[in-house]
């Protein structure tokens, strides 16, 4: 009787607490735990109450070396005194595995039982809800490889959990479009501002231009300071050619036909609050049947090496020179630029089309 009245206060402890035996045995967890990882089960591993992502039979096993919730449940237990840890745990639920921290408390029990409490059940929290919308960003990227008759690739790289950069490809008048655009700033709330550009952009409009035109009038209307700008590059590919237009958007669209490699550019503005009533142009370039056209972010071109060297647009066009389909430019350009950077600084994306 007293052993449920104990459970029942702890239970309703804010705090996110787990009891567990010598065995590493979960033997008890409160709401608020269960809160945290509800995939997790009840009564089983320390790996299996925390959804842990390590494929292991059992806490401790040779998947586990290194594991700062393991070694601060075994430490209390060895020492007989409170063990506290920063734990950096890869966790899986519902099918999508991802990082999260926190730090735990473990605090000997006596009778072969040890209590673990996490502190910053908050940060943890948090973790969880970036992910979600990692999640829910991921989602709106384009899904299919085909478009008005048209084959394509791209790649989107985030350097943080959530990116600024924004891919679409879709389909008006049974024409291909592509539209590719890079938003200030970097997680949470370029994030934000990617998913209003995704939604603000109109993909009924038949004209490149006019489709950028009415994202500037719908962005003005968020009335945002200076600091925040969009640039976009959109394209319509028709029969023989292929309609585009920029918005301060400084990555030359790149066009490779048997004669070589073509930098595309067309100075505007980015789509801001900096002036009042800018002009949107937009300009048409043929091309041939098994031409590969390439959209890209700064991401591409300012990546940069351990001695600050960028890649720059040179070596796109390289990595575009040796590719034979739209495809295996995006793979050789996601193996170049890692090989290159090995740690992104930017979100990197790109979408490429087989003509």
């Amino acid at each position: 009787m007293i052993e449920k009245y104990y459970r029942r206060i702890i239970d309703g402890v804010p705090s996110a607490v787990i009891v567990a035996d010598q065995n590493l045995k979960t033997v008890f967890t409160n709401s608020a735990f269960r809160a945290l990882f509800p995939s997790g089960a009840a009564k089983k591993s320390l790996g299996k109450a925390t959804c842990c992502a390590v494929p292991s039979a059992r806490c401790g096993g040779d998947g586990c070396t290194g594991c700062s919730l393991y070694d601060a449940f075994d430490d209390a237990f060895c020492s007989n005194k409170q063990v506290s840890r920063r734990v950096y745990q890869k966790v899986k639920e519902n099918g999508v595995s991802h990082d999260v921290s926190y730090s735990i408390t473990v605090t000997p029990l006596g009778g072969g039982l040890c209590m673990g409490t996490i502190d910053d059940a908050y940060e943890l929290e948090i973790a969880k809800e970036l992910q979600t919308a990692r999640n829910i960003q991921q989602r709106l990227l384009p899904a299919g490889s085909w478009a008005g008759g048209k084959r394509y690739a791209y790649t989107y790289l985030p350097c943080r959990d959530i990116g600024g950069d924004l891919p679409d490809v879709y389909e008006v008048n049974n024409s291909a479009c592509g539209v590719i655009a890079d938003v200030s700033g970097k997680g949470i709330s370029a994030g934000m501002l990617s998913a209003f550009v995704k939604a603000a952009y109109d993909k009924s409009e038949y004209s490149p231009a006019k489709a950028i035109r009415k994202l500037s009038d719908k962005f003005s209307e968020l009335n945002l300071d200076e600091r925040n700008y969009v640039t976009v590059a959109a394209v319509r590919i028709d029969k023989d050619s292929v309609t585009y237009s920029m918005a301060g958007h400084n990555v030359p669209i790149l066009l490779k036909t048997d004669s070589g490699i073509t930098r595309i550019m067309l100075n505007s503005p980015p789509v801001s609050n900096w002036f009042d009533n800018p002009s949107y142009f937009e300009d048409v370039i043929p091309y041939k049947k098994g031409d590969i056209l390439v959209l890209l972010t700064d991401g591409v071109t300012e990546c940069k090496n351990g001695r600050g060297e960028m890649f720059g647009a040179d070596g796109a066009i390289k990595t575009l020179s040796i590719s034979r389909t739209a495809e295996e430019f995006i793979k050789n350009l996601e193996d170049n630029l890692k090989a290159f950077s090995g740690d992104l600084n930017d979100d990197i994306t790109a979408i490429a089309f087989d003509l």
